[in-house]
């Protein structure tokens, strides 16, 4: 009797390391699944939720399935910082989040902390990195990068007009706004106007009305899609046909919904099309299948899953820390955005902003 005793002890351990060795990997995803920018929040779930089905597909991480969980943060700093420590509670060891900048940034600290790995699929905010910690990365580029692109391009075409800055006062909206200010200023051209504005009103005639009496050709809005489009279609119906412009927050059929015909002319500016690269062709076409547009940055949080699921296999382990190491050595990682190597900080090593232009409903590459 004894002896079975000893067998069937023996064969209950064997059976509990198979099982730890299985266990499932927690991840999470966050972003503004509610509120104003939910649109952005609809892209990061849909973009982590396939990443992570075609990976169990696979067979998941290291024989390990993964388990998405969805965090609202509602594009609020104190509610991203409940969202991280909800997640380090659940044990997740990687987060691909958060949209927002002003989330990203303190959601940082806490995954610091606590020992997750961040790639933020969205958030362009210089600090991310440049004050991040060992665990921040991105699969996008950055304000400064983005403003380059933008600043440039007005310095030339818009060369002897009047031109306004506005900015939302987020960490996104002003950082791109000032990053666009900077790099027109340095290419010789000075703003008509520089103000700021307050998001989540929906009257903007009081600074219409300004812009209006400085004549501006082209007025460029650091900030989002809805505070942007209401402030061009009343610009519209207020008789200012001048240009709008803003960064890559743009990237959504909601811009053109709430602007309608006004939003006609608008540019952006945003890295050339994921949706049209070779390297995205089958998964573009397993979200189509869906009845889904894998539009703005549902391929960037793929991606984000993508090359965290590749740095862990290199690694040989799901443990953060060895993982961000990976990350910036292993490199460059295959993905559906196309090869993506990472510097010292977390950034991405190559970007590719471009100006593209809203016609008829629909945003395409200039």
């Amino acid at each position: 009797m004894m002896r079975r005793i000893v067998f069937a002890g023996a064969a209950l351990l064997a059976l509990a390391a198979t099982t730890s060795a299985r266990a499932d990997v927690q991840i999470g995803t966050a972003g503004p699944i509610t509120g104003s920018n939910a649109t952005f929040g609809v892209q990061l779930k849909e973009g982590a939720e396939q990443a992570v089905a075609d990976i169990n597909a696979k067979g998941g991480v290291l024989g390990q399935k993964l388990v998405l969980n969805i965090g609202d943060d509602a594009c609020d700093p104190k509610q991203a910082v409940s969202v991280a420590n909800e997640f380090a509670s659940k044990k997740v060891v990687f987060v691909a989040g958060h949209f927002c900048s002003s989330s990203s940034i303190p959601a940082s600290k806490v995954y610091a902390d606590e020992g997750i790995l961040q790639i933020t699929p969205a958030s362009t905010n210089p600090k991310f990195t440049d004050e991040g910690s060992w665990n921040t990365f991105r699969t996008c580029g950055r304000d400064d990068q983005q403003g380059a692109v933008a600043g440039a391009y007005i310095a030339k075409e818009y060369k002897g007009q009047k031109v306004a800055i506005l900015h939302d006062n987020s960490a996104y909206g002003k950082g791109l706004a000032d990053e666009t200010k900077k790099a027109l200023n340095k290419a010789g051209m000075m703003e008509a106007l520089y103000s700021a504005y307050t998001p989540g009103e929906k009257d903007y005639s009081a600074i219409v009305s300004r812009l209006k009496q400085a004549g501006v050709n082209l007025i460029y809005i650091g900030g989002y899609q809805t505070e942007i489009g209401l402030i061009k279609r009343q610009a519209t119906q207020q008789g200012l046909n001048a240009t709008v412009m803003g960064g890559d927050a743009l990237v959504t059929t909601e811009y053109w919904q709430i602007t309608g015909d006004t939003g006609e002319g608008t540019l952006m500016t945003f890295p050339s099309d994921p949706r049209i690269r070779p390297t995205a062709a089958a998964v573009v076409k397993e979200f189509k299948d869906k009845g889904i547009d894998p539009e703005g940055y549902v391929l960037y949080t793929y991606a984000a899953v993508q090359v965290w699921a590749e740095a862990a296999a290199k690694a040989g382990t799901t443990d953060p820390k060895k993982v961000a190491a990976m990350l910036k050595s292993g490199g460059p990682w295959d993905s559906v955005l196309g090869k993506i190597g990472y510097d010292k900080k977390g950034d991405i090593l190559d970007s590719d902003y471009t100006m593209y232009i809203w016609h008829k409903g629909s945003y395409s590459q200039m």
